[in-house]
């Protein structure tokens, strides 16, 4: 766990990263980071300014049990179901941190200082589910820096549209392709410009759109070590940082049309991109990678533990590394595609594996809470 001291010691590149604009977010939460003191203490040093979860996350720290055995006791006597104990348990994490992050909240105007809690990845493709989930998720946590992820599926799109028009703010996750991400920025613009239609305060509405990064250079990289050539191999590691700098490239765009300047008058917020999957996966590659050629003003960077000490440690920011890239991240992708790799499959692929994997996780999680409950002598339904 990263301690207080090592992060005030090595300030010096994450300090650079949010001169740049970037917010630093941690991947990663569990009851024995907050009731250590831990988040507490990297808030208090200015280098983390948000929190994100997701079911992998949940998982790793409730499956350990550790901290969370009264509450597991608690929840037994009360003969609670397994999926009513989880919740409990998520939500209590969120809205503890939230309240860590509350200054950071105030202090930025509702920019930062955000919490993000995911729907159960099991309703990834049901519309209605999830927008009610959200709603049920947004208020068992009750705090208004709390962030509900949606997944960008084909369902995920316009249940954005009814949570950001009923006033939530959300966090999508699990975008891959380009031409996802500009129909998730579509969906937050229709449910703006359904809150508006209802009389919402529009500046209360936060959004970030999570484009997933390390994952997309791990499945090209391994199709193009198949392939084996010279001018394959030498395309290794390309394509992420690209896929990464056209999404910007689109941001930029949707965010200075005329649909988004009516928005804007109305005092919305933009819906930023939050580079995620930020983990570097190939031990051949600097583990700063996703950080260091990622930086672009307006943008959240949410960080692993490891990535987090790696950029403190030896981050080397320099300025924006995406705006001026925008044709040789074009002509990287191109010379993927040309080699007969299809960048339209890989980004399917990957969407798809993405939930599946969240969805083992939630599973693994309700698995595991099942045995605590039992073993405390109630039978989990």
């Amino acid at each position: 766990m990263i301690t207080v001291t090592e992060a005030t010691a090595n300030a010096g590149a994450l300090k650079r990263l949010s001169d740049e604009g970037v917010s630093i977010w941690l991947d990663d939460l569990s009851r024995r980071r907050i009731e250590s003191g831990d988040l507490a203490g990297l808030v208090a040093t200015g280098s983390i300014v948000g929190v994100t979860t997701n079911p992998s996350i949940f998982q790793a720290a409730i499956g350990s049990g550790e901290g969370y055995e009264e509450q597991l006791a608690d929840l037994a006597v009360r003969g609670v179901t397994v999926e009513e104990a989880v919740r409990m348990m998520t939500t209590a994490d969120v809205r503890a941190a939230a309240d860590v992050l509350r200054p950071v909240y105030d202090a930025t105007g509702g920019r930062d200082g955000r919490v993000s809690i995911e729907v159960d990845p099991r309703l990834a493709h049901d519309t209605v589910a999830t927008v009610a989930e959200a709603r049920q998720l947004a208020w068992l946590v009750d705090r208004p820096n709390v962030m509900i992820k949606i997944p960008a599926t084909k369902a995920g799109l316009p249940a954005i549209t009814e949570v950001i028009g009923a006033g939530i703010s959300v966090n999508v996750t699990l975008i891959f392709s380009l031409e996802r991400y500009r129909e998730v920025m579509d969906a937050y613009l229709a449910g703006l410009e359904k809150a508006q239609a209802a009389g919402l305060d529009l500046s209360a509405i936060h959004s970030v759109a999570s484009f997933f990064v390390s994952r997309v250079d791990s499945e090209i990289d391994k199709r193009l070590t198949l392939l084996g050539t010279d001018e394959a191999l030498a395309l290794k590691g390309r394509a992420a940082l690209a896929n990464a700098r056209l999404a910007y490239e689109a941001y930029e765009q949707v965010f200075a049309g005329p649909r988004w300047q009516a928005l804007g008058g109305a005092r919305a917020n933009r819906q930023r991109p939050l580079w995620a999957s930020t983990g570097v996966k190939d031990p051949a590659y600097k583990d700063t990678l996703y950080v260091d050629e990622l930086v672009a003003p307006g943008t959240v960077n949410t960080m692993p533990e490891a990535t987090l000490n790696a950029v403190a440690d030896h981050g080397d920011v320099q300025g924006d590394t995406v705006t001026g890239g925008y044709a040789q991240a074009r002509a990287d992708l191109a010379a993927v595609e040309r080699l007969g790799i299809s960048y339209d499959e890989v980004v399917r692929q990957l969407e798809d594996e993405g939930v599946a994997k969240f969805e083992v996780a939630w599973q693994d999680l309700l698995d595991a809470v099942t045995k605590s409950l039992n073993s405390k002598g109630v039978d989990a339904e």
